[in-house]
């Protein structure tokens, strides 16, 4: 008679083949990294050596080179890369992609590493991947002759800012506030800045390109053709190849304008004053922007109120201003005293809370002037103007979570008068405002991060019948993986159209993925949002 096999015994089997599994694994890994390291060696180009821009798990400077650029520190302990090329060449992009599709790897570029969901350095899937990253190729060729200027994926925006500021006081770009933000990842998703009412978005003012396709050749505007150089000024670079650099035209900017930043709180009629800016800040002169930032704070007895903060870019003197808004916004109350003068590279910094003479080189800095803290955003778009008691269940539902805070950006002027169809970002004609949802903590680990997460999920929610609908549209640039999630298998078409309407609304998705179909029609270049083959 046969005996049982004993508990012991059983678990002795369980384990040897975990064992097993795990080594079986791990020599999978290394195998496929070695593979993937061979063909880049082979590949490469001789003159500009890849050995020395690859960062392997086992090179002690992994860490450091995949953290640098984590603005997220939510995603610091997710699953990492089995590799990092640091490309200092194009050929280093074009090996990449050569190799990473022979080896079957999932590929991510990163530029700024200011992608809200991480989406260019973590993945949610199991597929071993590897990150290209741009920050070497930064070069930036500014002509004001041409008022133009070639700017390379990893440069940032101040560093752009910056360029432009060195040979010219009276010319800018109209850009994000953050000066740290990669210059690829921006422009690729439809980057919005404080100039959007005057000039439009950073995309209507991109001229040409320059892109590695997925069959590693380097192309510009002319050689890609119209519907993919529309494709990567607004839909998402990552989705179509690798993008080099842009060419973006300069606009020009007085030698002087004029900022303030003004708080209100509940008890300075706060909710009559945002009323009433619903009401105007996406029809008043086109050189002026007021941006409306609510957050929550503690009045004088240690009880939560809500502040509200007008942050304003006027490309125009103080006098004009001032004269401007007691004719168009006299509730706001703006004084003289109010308003600080300075050129616009020094708007620059004061809208990111840098000391008034802080130098200008600061922006050539990559460290963010701001906490890296792990972070949740989300937004929408702001269609008819909210009522006083509208704002007052707002404020009510805000002092029920912390740290969490909503940020109105007008639109109008330019934005209103540029077609939804010219870029594949369609937000224009009709809104008032977007909105950004923004949470950031401290502590770190899944309970921290649920809790922190859902008071943003909540907010969002009960922001739904002030906002777009049908559909509940959302701002590429503030990537939301809440919104849909595409695993790209048999449903990628129909899970592509859940969160690709809200981004792009119907016309300009389905012109993506025709494009998409003609240019990587086998899905090399994806993420969990990008934009799916049919």
């Amino acid at each position: 008679m046969t005996s049982k096999p004993s508990f012991n015994n059983q678990l002795s089997i369980l384990t040897l083949f975990l064992v097993f599994l795990f080594t079986k694994s791990s020599a999978t890994s290394s195998s496929i990294t070695d593979h993937f390291l061979q063909c880049l060696n082979n590949r490469s180009d001789p003159s500009f050596p890849i050995a020395g821009v690859i960062y392997t798990q086992g090179n002690s400077s992994f860490p450091f080179v995949l953290q640098a650029n984590i603005r997220n520190l939510r995603f610091n302990e997710y699953r990492k890369p089995i590799l990092i090329i640091t490309a200092k060449h194009v050929s280093h992009i074009q090996a990449a992609i050569m190799c990473g599709k022979q080896s079957q790897l999932l590929m991510k570029t990163r530029s700024g590493g200011h992608d809200l969901e991480g989406l260019s350095y973590v993945t949610n899937t199991n597929e071993p991947f590897f990150i290209v990253d741009m920050f070497n190729l930064r070069s930036i060729d500014v002509d004001i002759e041409q008022e133009t200027a070639w700017v390379q994926a990893g440069a940032t925006l101040g560093e752009v800012y910056y360029r432009i500021a060195e040979k010219s006081n009276t010319h800018g770009f109209p850009a994000g506030v953050c000066p740290t933000v990669g210059f690829g990842g921006y422009i690729s998703g439809g980057g919005w800045g404080n100039m959007m009412r005057k000039y439009g978005l950073s995309v209507d003012n991109v001229v040409d390109a320059q892109l590695v396709d997925v069959n590693s050749k380097l192309l510009n505007r002319k050689s890609m053709g119209e519907d993919l150089f529309w494709a990567i000024t607004g839909g998402g670079g990552a989705s179509f190849g690798v993008v080099l650099a842009y060419k973006v035209k300069l606009v020009h900017v007085p030698q002087v304008v004029t900022v303030f930043k003004v708080q209100r709180t509940l008890e300075q009629n706060l909710s009559t004053i945002a009323q009433r800016w619903a009401q105007v800040a996406d029809k008043l002169d086109n050189n002026l922007f007021i941006r409306l930032v609510f957050s929550i704070v503690n009045d004088t007895n240690g009880e939560k109120t809500i502040s509200g903060m007008f942050l304003t870019l006027y490309l125009g003197n103080s006098v004009n201003l001032v004269t401007l808004l007691n004719k168009d916004f006299p509730e706001l109350g703006l004084q003289n005293s109010d308003c600080i003068e300075m050129s616009w590279i020094e708007s620059v910094l004061y809208y990111v809370d840098f000391p008034i003479g802080t130098p200008t080189t600061v922006l050539l800095s990559r460290t963010a002037p701001y906490s890296n803290g792990p972070s949740k955003t989300k937004s929408d778009y702001l269609k008819t103007p909210i009522s006083k008691q509208g704002f007052e269940f707002i404020f009510d539902k805000m002092k029920e979570f912390e740290n969490i805070s909503m940020a109105f950006s007008p639109y109008g002027g330019r934005m209103s008068e540029i077609s939804e169809f010219a870029k594949p970002f369609p937000h224009r004609s009709g809104n008032i405002a977007k909105i950004q949802y923004l949470t950031i903590w401290e502590k770190f680990g899944i309970e921290a991060e649920n809790r922190f997460v859902n008071f943003t999920r909540m907010m969002y929610d009960y922001m739904t019948p002030f906002v777009s609908k049908n559909p509940r549209e959302a701002f590429l640039n503030y990537r939301d993986l809440d919104i849909g999630v595409n695993s790209h298998g048999r449903n990628a078409s129909i899970e592509g159209m859940v969160y690709g309407y809200k981004y792009f609304k119907e016309t300009n998705y389905k012109r993506l993925v025709s494009v998409k179909n003609r240019v990587d029609p086998c899905n090399f270049f994806r993420n969990e949002q990008s934009i799916p083959t049919s």
